[in-house]
């Protein structure tokens, strides 16, 4: 998909609909932003398919003067299909504002905020800025978790809450009154459908594949670091090779280390002196740390690495510059996995941000990681991409505290 122009999903009461986005870009000394549309109409569509066959012979809407304009029309019907980072569930915001205001509830009300202002904007719908600004919440939301913590964070959240419990069919009913889905040439149709049905097949033999290789790697792990349910890993950077300990609880990574800084050092034994005595850290409240503890103190603690926590961090940058066809995916995967854990851990949204299929950097690695013929490849030069990759490598270099 041009970089610029991206399908998007809205969940709304009349289902789930597909539309095109432009975020905004700046022509002419000037700020645009725009959605598929015309005149006071937003174009949305039941599927890709119907997307595809529109964008595909129809030439009289908002975007046409778009920059990246004529290579929309060429897309496959993968391409113009919303990946999950832009499915926005406006009807469910009700029921997930009901839950605990967490990093995942959050980010994903962020999400759903920021594209209903967008449509505000362009849309000129009134009553949603009005809703939006009814409650201090709303502009606080793109911070995480920080500004809803402690006795004034639950007021603001209690008050947002309740404004979408009061408010939100408003919004709801502003944004359905310009939604209209247009005709569409019946030929052209019924090729890109086909288009669909194909896609929708080979998603549904990977996903068979996956579950598969899922079934196949269910045999459990056995050992000492099993049993803990905490892992040594083996980080590689252009500095050196350092080892720590990351755990998951309830899919939540926790790293050995406080405050968003990785306890990290450059041997095993290292580490295993450093365990001794190491009770000021995030691992220190997993019920199983005490056992490592134990084991370190006698002499007895084995940092055995699995290859599969062995994350190498040089030369993917060398590669990225090289093109997508230069990076080996399997390293890529690593790294994008302990950069987003490392940020998750430390309530960083950043990695998440530059890894947005939106963003140049995440178009590469979406399209290294996740390949399908149909896709555009990204185009070089690759300055952009590899300059987003050092700043994130820098980023968690700078996480760690060497020992």
């Amino acid at each position: 998909m041009a970089q610029d122009i991206v399908p998007i999903e809205l969940g709304l009461t009349q289902g789930d609909l597909v539309t095109l986005w432009a975020p905004r870009w700046r022509e002419e000394g000037e700020e645009w932003e725009a959605f598929l549309g015309h005149e006071e109409d937003l174009y949305a569509f039941p599927d890709a398919a119907h997307l595809a066959a529109f964008v595909r012979k129809v030439e009289e809407h908002d975007l046409a003067d778009h920059p990246a304009w004529s290579s929309v029309p060429a897309l496959s019907v993968g391409d113009l299909s919303p990946d999950e980072n832009h499915q926005f569930d406006l009807v469910g915001v009700p029921e997930l504002v009901a839950d605990d205001p967490d990093t995942w509830v959050i980010g994903e009300l962020a999400d759903v905020v920021a594209i209903v202002r967008s449509l505000a904007d362009v849309c000129d719908l009134e009553k949603v800025h009005e809703v939006l600004d009814s409650a201090a919440g709303f502009a606080l939301l793109p911070q995480g978790t920080l500004p809803f913590s402690g006795r004034e964070g639950t007021a603001l959240w209690t008050e947002l809450s309740e404004v979408i419990a009061e408010k939100w069919d408003d919004v709801l009913d502003a944004i359905d009154s310009v939604v209209t889905t247009p005709d569409v040439d019946e030929n052209v149709l019924a090729g890109a459908q086909k288009e669909l049905a194909i896609l929708q097949e080979a998603q549904a033999a990977a996903e068979a594949e996956d579950d598969d290789a899922d079934e196949d790697d269910d045999v459990e792990p056995t050992g000492f670091w099993a049993e803990v349910g905490i892992d040594p890993i083996k980080v590689i950077t252009g500095q050196g090779e350092y080892y720590t300990l990351r755990c998951y609880l309830d899919d939540q990574p926790v790293f050995l280390g406080r405050k968003g800084r990785i306890d990290a050092f450059t041997s095993p034994r290292a580490l295993s002196r450093f365990l001794v005595e190491a009770e000021d850290n995030d691992l220190a409240e997993v019920s199983t740390f005490a056992e490592i503890v134990v084991k370190a103190t006698g002499g007895d603690l084995e940092v055995d690495v699995d290859p599969d926590n062995v994350y190498v961090l040089t030369g993917l940058d060398e590669d990225i510059a090289d093109g997508p066809d230069s990076v080996d995916p399997t390293q890529l995967d690593l790294a994008v996995e302990l950069f987003e854990d490392a940020a998750e851990w430390a309530h960083d949204d950043s990695v998440k941000l530059a890894l947005n299929k939106s963003e140049s950097l995440g178009w590469l690695v979406s399209y290294v990681l996740k390949p399908d013929p149909t896709r555009l490849a990204p185009g070089a030069p690759f300055e952009a991409e590899v300059t987003a990759w050092r700043s994130l490598s820098a980023a968690f270099e700078d996480r760690l505290n060497i020992h």
